[in-house]
């Protein structure tokens, strides 16, 4: 749901040095005649991102148990964006019990705490093993020229990986939601994210001038970086002191864990989307792609949220 990423800017070398071909009819590069240093739609990713912090903060501000209903959407949704990729690129997912136990993830994480989140996913591990079992007797997916009873083990890897990287990590953002003080918990967790994302775009975009890991994601860059870690810990600590009732000292750790766990998450569905040959999870959000894409650095934030907030008081 954050609005940026931490960006040197287009689809160039940092800072955008390298000098390209001008367009005819204005005499301005041609990437830029399409499209914004950005890199993408800024208004229409103004807008999306303005939509969702409102619905967001007006959830948390009127009923935080609304919070578990949003997620019970918007968990299925992302799962199966990358659950469709995946079957492009001819993996074999066992998608009912993967979306089935995702569900079920969030609604026992709300009922019983941590046990029933734990006691979800592994249940859904086991029923995807045996359900892909299953569907060794069945045709191959779309773009796969294996046996459908072959790579087993490759696909049990990626749904098991899908059902951690989705559903469960995001399931605890509702076990922040749970206490009584749940709607600052998942404030700090949301303000975080957004502001290390928001920082770590302006000032990529304005100074990036060093790729952090041009191999991975060509437009993350360390000015980029220092952005994050400046605006996110600060917003972090500020929200987790006035909403939360947390000490200085956790705040400004929770913060240094949010940017941490967002960056790296970023990276994490770069490298996805890389393996993939792909460049966004899906379209669902103008301006900013699929929803996984927006989701990818809350998701494991939500985890480190968790654990900072539960064993520091």
């Amino acid at each position: 749901m954050a609005v940026a990423d931490t960006d040197t800017g287009a689809d160039t070398p940092a800072g955008g040095s390298v000098q390209q071909p001008l367009d005819k009819a204005d005499k301005k590069p041609r990437s830029q005649s399409k499209k914004s240093r950005a890199g993408r739609n800024l208004p229409a990713a103004i807008a999306v991102g303005a939509l969702l912090a409102f619905t967001i903060v007006a959830i948390l501000i009127w009923d935080r148990y609304l919070w578990v209903f949003l997620l019970a959407v918007a968990m299925p949704i992302a799962t199966h964006e990358v659950v469709r990729r995946l079957r492009e690129a001819g993996y074999l997912i066992p998608v009912v019990p993967l979306l089935v136990g995702g569900e079920a993830m969030v609604w026992l994480a709300w009922y019983q705490h941590a046990y029933g989140l734990l006691a979800a996913f592994g249940a859904t591990a086991v029923v995807c093993m045996f359900w892909r079992l299953a569907l060794g007797s069945t045709t191959a997916p779309h773009g796969s020229t294996d046996s459908p009873s072959g790579n087993y083990l490759r696909d049990v890897a990626a749904t098991v990986f899908l059902a951690a990287w989705v559903p469960l990590f995001g399931s605890f953002s509702v076990l922040l939601a749970f206490p009584s003080d749940g709607s600052g918990r998942v404030f700090c967790l949301m303000i975080g994210v957004v502001f290390s994302d928001v920082g770590g775009y302006a000032v990529g975009v304005l100074f990036g001038k060093h790729p952090m890991v041009p191999t991975i994601s060509p437009k993350k860059s360390w000015e980029g970086l220092a952005g994050s870690l400046l605006f996110g810990i600060t917003a972090t600590t500020v929200t987790a002191v006035l909403l939360a009732h947390r000490p200085v000292w956790v705040g400004l750790l929770l913060g240094l864990m949010i940017v941490a766990t967002a960056t790296l998450g970023d990276l994490v569905e770069s490298q996805i989307k890389r393996d993939l040959g792909i460049k966004d999870m899906g379209r669902i959000l103008p301006g900013h792609g699929g929803l996984m894409d927006r989701l990818d650095g809350a998701l494991p934030s939500a985890v480190s949220t968790w654990t900072v907030l539960t064993l520091l008081r």
